[in-house]
């Protein structure tokens, strides 16, 4: 192996030790005012509602119900932060599912204001993966989300969920149009990452992003 495929092999077996160690439930912040102290790198996670996002959460730490899972869109309607490793090397942040949700129009406007003014004031936050259903590829509601990061100069990564649920083919294409539009974003990562919940396909290279990020 080259240096560089060695340094890959050796985070992705770091970020698989970790993950296979302590995950926890922290707490659930429905305001600002409820979350816990920034001592520690935070990852979040975004999406559409029904992205995959809680399965993804699931698969990822491999737990069967870490994250709530849902077929109602919106379920999850306050950040959910989550302790990874004893002692406590980073926390995950699962954030409320936007662009669709069965509430009313003041309880969703008080999700996204909670949503921005997190990813925008939010000092420990060192990467937003925010998350995209490769059966149909960016909608305009990521790009809104995207703009917000790029804006605020906030580092996130965009990572295609249910990838087993569409052909090779088309699921090639829809990463490279995906790969193409975060490399014009200032503050996007240059690399999309394809992810199955179902299959695992993907998840090892998201555990070691996820720890790149916070290292």
């Amino acid at each position: 192996m080259t240096p560089d495929e060695q340094a890959r092999a050796a985070l992705v077996e770091a970020a698989r030790k970790l993950f296979a160690g302590p995950v926890a439930f922290l707490r659930s912040a429905p305001a600002l005012e409820h979350l816990p102290d920034a001592d520690v790198p935070e990852v979040a996670f975004a999406g559409r509602s029904n992205v995959g996002k809680s399965s993804l959460l699931n698969a990822l730490t491999g737990r069967n119900a870490l994250a709530r899972t849902s077929n109602t869109p919106g379920r999850t309607q306050e950040l959910n932060f989550f302790d990874v490793g004893d002692p406590l090397a980073f926390r995950l942040v699962d954030m409320p599912g936007y662009g669709f949700a069965k509430a009313p129009p003041d309880v969703v406007r008080r999700w996204r204001f909670l949503v921005n003014d997190f990813l925008r004031g939010r000092q420990a936050l060192k990467r937003t993966l925010v998350l995209v259903d490769a059966r149909h590829g960016l909608k305009e509601v990521d790009r809104e989300i995207m703009t917000m990061l790029d804006k605020a100069a906030v580092s996130y990564r965009l990572i295609l969920t249910k990838a087993d649920k569409i052909k090779p083919t088309d699921l090639a294409e829809v990463a490279e149009a995906t790969t193409a539009e975060a490399r014009k974003r200032p503050a996007a990562h240059p690399e999309v990452l394809s992810t199955s919940s179902d299959t695992g396909l993907g998840i090892a290279d998201l555990r070691a992003a996820v720890l790149e990020a916070v290292e």
